[in-house]
């Protein structure tokens, strides 16, 4: 009997230990992204500010004479374009047709998003290419900086910020005297991008695994401890067994003994 509850008592608690288990694992994979939330992913502009910045680089082009576009790439994943376009249109490059941009400036953006548990920080880094080779290229992503355009941003919102950064091309080469000032739009100004969440301190950021991990073992730890106790009482009272014998007068008597190791 003994042996039967101890074997059913550890079949229990491997039950117990793999349930465990398996929800940490969900935890971790659901938490993680792993269905279907890739955080690592860098996201493009919405179709509103990619239309919108056509337009306005198309106005620019046709008053400069110089075309303007735009390059945003997934640094993580091998410099995959993530969005592209230009004044000739979403999607081409401002470079694809050189009878019609023979002239251009571009904007481009690299951002990589590292994992939640990796210890190296998200990074961007912003490039102003040209074929007008007297223009200061280094003032032009200055400027860029000085417009609130830096790292930040566009770690931030990587597809306004880089939309934004070039329509803002056309007033920075002003600057630099290489063509005449921009039109003035008078469309609506781009909404500022919304808050983003507060991401809470980095001790939950980094190491939730290492937490989560730590919680599932004290409870393992505790069911075990629970379960050990319940088989030690079950034990000592199947240990103790009265047993009845008969005494020289004919009287019978209980007598309890430890039958523990008897057959």
């Amino acid at each position: 009997m003994a042996g039967k509850q101890t074997k059913s008592g550890n079949a229990a608690a491997a039950w117990i230990i793999g349930i465990v288990v398996v929800g940490c694992v969900a935890g971790s994979y659901a938490l993680g992204g792993g269905f279907g939330d890739d955080s690592t992913t860098v996201p493009g502009p919405t179709r509103t500010e990619t239309a919108d910045t056509v337009a306005i680089l198309g106005k620019a082009a046709d008053k400069q004479g110089i075309c303007y576009g735009w390059r945003l790439e997934d640094d993580a994943w091998r410099g995959d374009v993530v969005s592209e376009g230009s004044n000739l249109g979403a999607g081409m490059a401002v470079d694809s047709d050189p009878s019609r941009c023979p002239r251009w400036v571009q904007v481009i953006a690299r951002v990589n998003y590292t994992s939640a548990s990796s210890e190296a920080e998200d990074s961007a880094s912003i490039e102003v290419e040209s074929t007008e080779e007297d223009t200061n290229l280094f003032q032009v992503e200055h400027g860029l900086n000085r417009l609130g355009l830096n790292d930040e941003a566009f770690i931030d919102e990587p597809g306004w910020a880089v939309t934004r950064a070039a329509v803002s091309l056309p007033l920075l080469m002003a600057e630099q005297g290489e063509v005449p000032a921009a039109p003035v739009s008078t469309d609506a100004p781009a909404a500022a991008p919304s808050r983003l969440p507060d991401p809470g301190p980095d001790l939950w950021r980094d190491r939730w695994g290492y937490l989560l991990a730590g919680a599932a073992m004290l409870l393992v730890t505790v069911v075990l401890v629970l379960i050990g106790r319940a088989q030690a009482r079950r034990e000592r009272a199947a240990a103790e067994v009265p047993v009845e014998k008969t005494s020289t007068s004919g009287v019978r008597v209980t007598d309890k003994r430890k039958t523990a190791g008897r057959r």
